[in-house]
């Protein structure tokens, strides 16, 4: 088969060459983009003067048919016409004659699927800001029916303080919501036309680039040629962001797997994102929230692939950047799919607030609050650190914990404690009492969340 681009080569690749050498197999998946950007620039030509009214009428009518059967899943593609571009050109010069071949006039390949990409990661970045709102709105939701539900905080998964377990799940809709805003921002970047500049230097045809740009609905062109179809820094901005919202779906994933677990048994997963065992009948296991903590490595894994393939390239397009799309499309489709089953989980988990409670009350989280009692009354904190945790090694020696020492024992320890001390001690209480901007007090609690949803508006 002859080549769109054949005329100066005397003779063919191998089959196996062409096949190593092809896109076509990942990069259909700009079917819609392609034939969008094809649209958009036959209109320019035309209101340019660059293609007669016919010309343009004629192309733009191929155009829609094979739009339309596109989206009835009806065009074959093949590896001898290497990639989508040129793959849809044989397509139209098929359906409508030589004419077809003037859709060219004026871009190149590498503007072409530069386009291609900026019109992809402007629609899926839109679909992905919606999806982490709608996990936001889930977070909140749950968070509001456990404001007071009592949780041990933990740091160095040691059991730290007692907090608001509503406080603990906040603490996910504020690290989703710094993900929303750097992909808000990345739009800046991706909302950009680099249709026009041609192979690299642009073109000697009359074309009107902004008009172009505004058929596609971008809000801006690219000032320089060369770095039209050369610049990939959106698509790496997208994978590090990406890998940021994944790095936070494998931390939240990996509490939901500790939280259902026997030794801690917090939540219960529902049925529809658990898995059992194929030989032990006793098992649910977290198979959904295990698999988003391990698709994280290879969000990490495109990102570093990419900026791998890049940091050695001279300007202009190089045959290297078609390695840029695969990595692109695969971390599209995990990050859409892990926040759709990350926001069901959550929705549909059942917490233990029992269990939760009982947890509380049964470990030395209320030793700060003795520490800061102390303190309190005068007692340098160092000196109120140390009567407490001898207290504490009191408790372990005893099988006791603070709350069941008799008052004699603990004022033999520092005389300033004095009976009000059971109630600094209760957990509810010290949870109450850490009412600082941001802490886990139940009004500062209610505060964060009417603050999220102002944001989610």
């Amino acid at each position: 088969m002859t080549k769109l681009w054949g005329g100066r080569f005397q003779k063919s690749a191998e089959q196996w060459v062409d096949e190593f050498g092809a896109s076509i197999e990942f990069d259909q998946k700009l079917v819609m983009e392609d034939i969008d950007g094809s649209i958009a620039h036959v209109q320019m030509l035309g209101d340019c003067n660059i293609l007669s009214t016919d010309d343009v009428d004629i192309i733009l009518g191929g155009l829609v048919q094979l739009k339309q059967l596109a989206v009835e899943h009806k065009l074959e593609f093949s590896i001898a016409n290497e990639d989508i571009h040129l793959n849809l050109e044989k397509m139209l010069i098929d359906l409508i004659g030589p004419v077809g071949g003037k859709l060219h006039t004026g871009r190149s390949r590498n503007d072409q699927i530069a386009t291609d990409m900026h019109l992809y990661l402007k629609n899926r970045v839109e679909e992905i800001i919606e999806l982490i709102q709608v996990f936001q709105k889930t977070i909140v939701n749950q968070a509001e029916d456990h404001i007071e539900t009592l949780a041990p905080g933990y740091t160095h998964l040691q059991r730290a303080q007692p907090i608001s377990f509503a406080h603990h799940l906040m603490a996910y809709f504020w690290m989703l919501e710094r993900d929303k805003e750097r992909f808000l921002d990345s739009m800046k970047r991706i909302d950009i036309s680099p249709l026009g500049s041609g192979a690299l230097a642009g073109t000697t045809f009359p074309i009107d680039r902004k008009l172009s740009a505004d058929y596609l609905g971008f809000s801006n062109v690219y000032a320089n040629s060369m770095d039209a179809v050369s610049d990939r820094d959106f698509i790496v901005e997208f994978l590090s962001n990406s890998s940021l919202l994944m790095t936070h779906l494998s931390r939240f994933a990996e509490e939901i797997i500790l939280w259902s677990s026997s030794e801690f048994n917090f939540i219960e997963l529902d049925d529809s994102f658990s898995t059992g065992s194929s030989i032990m009948p006793q098992k649910k296991n977290p198979d959904m929230a295990e698999l988003i903590r391990g698709k994280t490595g290879r969000v990490f894994g495109n990102l570093m692939g990419l900026l791998t393939t890049l940091k050695g390239l001279p300007l202009a397009y190089n045959k290297d950047m078609q390695e840029d799309k695969e990595g692109m499309f695969d971390t599209v489709e995990t990050i859409v799919g892990s926040l759709k089953i990350f926001e069901g989980m959550i929705r549909t988990m059942i917490v233990h607030t029992k269990r939760l409670h009982d947890t509380v009350h049964k470990d030395f989280s209320n030793a700060t609050e003795l520490a800061d009692y102390l303190a309190a009354k005068g007692l340098p904190f160092r000196e109120a650190h140390e009567v407490t945790g001898k207290l504490v090694f009191l408790c372990i020696q005893r099988g006791y914990f603070l709350l069941d020492l008799p008052l004699n024992d603990l004022q033999e320890a520092n005389s300033l404690i004095e009976e009000d001390i059971y109630e600094v001690l209760s957990p509810l209480a010290a949870v109450r009492r850490r009412n600082s901007l941001g802490g886990t007090g139940f009004n500062q609690v209610e505060i964060q969340i009417e603050e999220a949803k102002k944001r989610l508006i």
